[in-house]
């Protein structure tokens, strides 16, 4: 068995582009190896931002020989008086076997002549120079480049290329114009600490050999390392780091030898807001902050970066770390202060020069729609007047942040800004949460509003966002969606379920589509029919993601909440998103703990029946649509008793539980309707009978519907 290695060395790469890389071969490789039935014992992949690299353990010397069958002409035309035709001759000869190797065999279209060969496998060095240019040239990624005169495009140029077969280099070029990079053993270590050439040897060798000029390849352990060196690092200036998952996954792929530095500023700016130093020092400069304690959201004096330099330089890398950071904190000063001094209302006339889409006008002119739909919104939860104050001023303020020079700096930090700066002009609490709050969530993962004011102002804002945006046209189609409309959706529903707000979301979309359709008629591009559709269909299509993904709610559960074209499921989910949340959720309850299985056949049995007749899905009591004296049977009796029985128990409740119970108590009593001694012929030839029975079996249907359609779920 052989071990092959293949390094790719390159100018420093984009630290996204290494994981891409690697996920990319991850994918690749072994399926590219599988198809030419070679089954390696393990692979392991390795990056840096000097290279990318890979080493494949226990690769078969060659393929294993393949044996193929090739199914010729019929035998009539192959053979005549038992001799061979042109046929059979010209099959034997393109398939490179002798006439004598044929084989006559009867198939379902009669006798066929075949054919049996042996394929020789070929040898794994011959396939793995075919495959690593493909490796490397079939790389997806942003910002690809050209270099020297050629068309071959990578991320950075192309310096070096390891390709060893156990000790043997095997010996592949990627051409670039008249430029070439031909294979080789020889590799670079680390630029300042090692900046000579290195040999591998042997491919076994190269995670050693690596180390030893100073680079450390595996990603894994030169991620718990750097985690690791930070934290103890903190522990010396007796503080916790901040350690921002996305951040250090990033100064991995930036650094081949890790080294922590810890460095100081000064104290005075620790008056600025814990975002604002946190945010300089991560988003620009890629450094660490440090808190008092684990427990504590206040920071120390330091910070900590990862070199990628020597290590007994580490006291000049911090000074100059310490310069820069110090002039990033001075400019966050000024910024902090010049935009304090002016009240956070005062902003709101910038906001006419800040275009929120071409044809639906500036951030002020969608402020005033996210005060007018939040109005909506207010009026549906019976607010207070002092409630409704809070949202007003919330509304008004929301997005004023985004044109201070904090925000315009860092623009990660608006809603952070605002609030800080509401606070600062005496605003309420409620109101300067609030404008934090409303950009809540700001991505999968992240936390909901916690405030009844956050949520109204950041539902507000994003159904301003869907209307209009729908409302032109722009309907998000595959993997396009600019406006993170699917986002906003699923935020609007997520902070319902969340807080539990008894919202109409059918009433409330007529209501800002016709604000919408009122305000910019002149760029409307759907009926105001087809818009409300449009959005119900969205809106709908992500509860059912949400229920699937998140909740874990089996498919067809969802489809039997939602209704599959059922017009009256479609609105019931919309009018109330809590009633069809707590309907999916109860049913795969019920699955799981076997209720469900014990009544399906029995609503499910009465509802394909039910659909026979003409009662529609509405009507409860079965005294208003069944005679008893058409009763022939005391089955009938007994099935309108119980009937009776159930819809006295459900009047005035939506208790799911209770209603399953009263479909199991009647489920003997459906059996012998339907099977017992004194069964009946639901479709008796006499059409007031039959209409009789269909409605006794439509009540049971439609209190089962009260919870789901029972004819979309799967039997388990």
């Amino acid at each position: 068995m052989a071990t092959f290695l293949l390094e790719v060395g390159t100018e420093e790469l984009p630290a996204a582009f290494v994981d891409e890389a690697l996920a990319q071969w991850r994918s690749r490789i072994p399926t590219s190896l599988a198809e030419r039935c070679l089954t390696p014992e393990k692979i392991e992949y390795f990056g840096t931002p000097r290279r990318i690299a890979v080493i494949i353990w226990g690769l078969p010397e060659r393929q294993p020989d393949q044996a193929e069958e090739v199914k010729g002409p019929p035998a009539q035309a192959a053979f005549k008086d038992g001799q061979p035709t042109k046929a059979a001759i010209g099959f034997a000869q393109k398939q490179g076997v002798a006439v004598a190797d044929l084989e006559v065999r009867p198939t379902e279209k009669g006798d066929f002549v075949f054919m049996r060969k042996t394929i020789v496998g070929q040898a794994t060095a011959d396939i793995l120079k075919r495959l690593v240019p493909e490796w490397i040239m079939k790389l997806e990624g942003k910002r690809f480049m050209r270099w020297a005169d050629g068309d071959l495009k990578f991320p950075r140029p192309i310096r070096w290329l390891v390709t060893v077969l156990d000790s043997e280099v095997l010996p592949i070029s990627l051409m670039n114009g008249s430029q070439g990079c031909h294979s080789d053993r020889i590799s670079q270590g680390h630029r300042v600490l090692h900046p000579t050439a290195v040999c591998i040897p042997h491919a076994k060798d190269y995670v050693s050999v690596l180390e030893d000029a100073f680079v450390q390849v595996d990603v894994e352990k030169r991620h718990a390392l750097i985690e690791q060196q930070i934290q103890a690092a903190a522990a010396t200036v007796n503080g916790v780091a901040v350690i921002n998952p996305t951040l250090l996954q990033e100064v991995t792929n930036l650094v081949e030898y890790p080294s922590p530095v810890v460095g100081k500023f000064d104290g005075e700016f620790l008056e600025l807001p814990t975002e604002v130093i946190t945010t300089e020092m991560e988003s620009h400069q890629r450094y660490f902050p440090v808190l008092k304690s684990a427990e504590s959201d206040e920071l120390l004096p330091y910070f900590i970066t990862i070199s990628n330099g020597n290590p007994s330089q580490a006291s000049l890398i911090a000074q100059g770390n310490e310069r820069v950071i110090r002039a990033r904190l001075s400019d966050g000063k000024f910024f902090f202060d010049a935009d304090r001094a002016i009240p956070l209302e005062e902003y709101l006339p910038r906001l006419e020069t800040v275009t929120f889409q071409q044809d639906l006008g500036s951030v002020r002119a969608k402020v005033d729609r996210i005060s007018r739909v939040a109005g909506h919104i207010a009026d549906q939860l019976q607010m207070e007047a002092s409630d409704r104050g809070w949202v007003e001023e919330a509304a008004l303020l929301c997005k004023a942040d985004l044109v201070t020079q904090m925000v315009g700096e860092f623009p990660e930090l608006q809603g952070v800004m605002g609030q800080k700066y509401a606070l600062a002009s005496g605003k309420p609490k409620a109101v300067a949460d609030a404008i934090f709050e409303h950009y809540l969530p700001r991505g999968a993962g992240d936390a909901l509003p916690g405030s009844q004011t956050g949520q109204i102002v950041g539902l507000a804002d994003r159904l301003d966002t869907l209307v209009s945006i729908f409302g032109l046209g722009m309907i998000p189609t595959g993997s396009s969606d600019p406006f993170a409309l699917r986002r906003a959706a699923n935020a609007i529903v997520n902070i319902i379920w969340s807080a539990n707000l008894p919202i109409n979301l059918t009433l409330l979309l007529d209501q800002v589509i016709a604000d919408f359709a009122e305000l910019f008629s002149t760029v409307l591009k759907l009926s105001v029919p087809e818009l409300r559709q449009q959005l119900q269909d969205f809106f709908l299509q992500r509860i059912r993601t949400l229920l699937q993904d998140d909740r874990q709610i089996d498919y067809d559960l969802v489809n039997a909440v939602l209704g599959e074209n059922d017009l009256e499921y479609t609105q019931r989910s919309l009018t109330d998103l809590l009633e069809v949340r707590d309907r999916a959720l109860f049913l795969q309850s019920i699955r799981n703990d076997g209720t469900l299985a014990t009544i399906y056949e029995t609503v499910n049995r009465a509802s394909r029946l039910a659909a026979q007749g003409d009662l529609d899905t509405q009507p409860l009591d079965p005294s208003a649509v069944v005679q008893p004296a058409l009763f022939q049977k005391k089955s009938e009796q007994a099935l309108f008793e119980a009937l009776s029985q159930v819809h006295h128990q459900m009047q005035g409740t939506r208790d799911y539980q209770k209603l399953i119970d009263s479909l199991g108590q009647i489920a003997p009593t459906v059996a012998n309707f339907f099977d017992g001694e004194d069964s009946v012929m639901v479709m008796d030839s006499d059409a007031a009978i039959k209409r009789n029975r269909l409605n006794l079996l439509g009540i049971l249907r439609n209190h089962a519907r009260v919870l789901a359609d029972f004819g979309a779920i799967v039997k388990s």
